[in-house]
């Protein structure tokens, strides 16, 4: 069967025929196929099942870490850092989640300060010692915080200064996500 013309001269009957003795030949493979797929759909879900449980220890180690005070929040950064970038630490909730600091789609993070009228935004933690030194404070008037949005999302939230931490990111090998 190299052409096209070879099954012109055949008839119906013998197509057929053909047909049904193909389909034959692929029944047990299409049988080994789909135990391999059941085989390879077990073996991925214990995969995420081993993931999920990593990351809920690695979440509760962070959560238990910022109870202990072994992490700084981001007020107590702001309060004892003269240099440094905002990028160099990884921030998250208390309840463990990740999240970056300043507007969704912004390219760098940022710490909103203010004098109670005048609003100024922190790009560095140089900006944000001298911000802080001068007797401003996290927020903007009448809402104090810290502006924090969950990664890859647009999803945005003022929450208290001292209820987001910080940590390090050099020391990660693997963050939990979610909030």
């Amino acid at each position: 069967m190299s052409t096209q013309d070879d099954l012109t001269s055949l008839d119906a009957a013998e197509l057929e025929r053909r047909v049904a003795e193909i389909k034959q030949r692929m029944r047990p493979v299409e049988e080994d196929l789909a135990a391999l797929r059941g085989q390879r759909d077990q073996l991925e879900t214990e995969l995420r099942r081993r993931r999920r449980l990593d990351d809920r220890t690695a979440r509760a180690g962070l959560k238990a870490s910022m109870r202990d005070g072994k992490v700084p929040t981001v007020a107590e950064l702001v309060a004892g850092s003269d240099t440094g970038s905002l990028d160099d630490y990884v921030y998250n909730l208390k309840t463990g989640g990740q999240v970056r600091l300043g507007f969704p789609g912004s390219r760098s993070q940022t710490l909103s300060f203010t004098d109670g009228v005048k609003i100024a935004q922190a790009a560095d933690l140089a900006e944000a010692a001298s911000l802080y030194a001068a007797g401003w404070e996290l927020g903007s008037p009448g809402r104090p915080g810290v502006r924090v949005h969950f990664p890859g999302t647009r999803q945005e939230r003022l929450v208290p200064g001292d209820e987001v931490y910080a940590r390090p990111a050099t020391a990660l090998t693997r963050t939990p996500e979610g909030g």
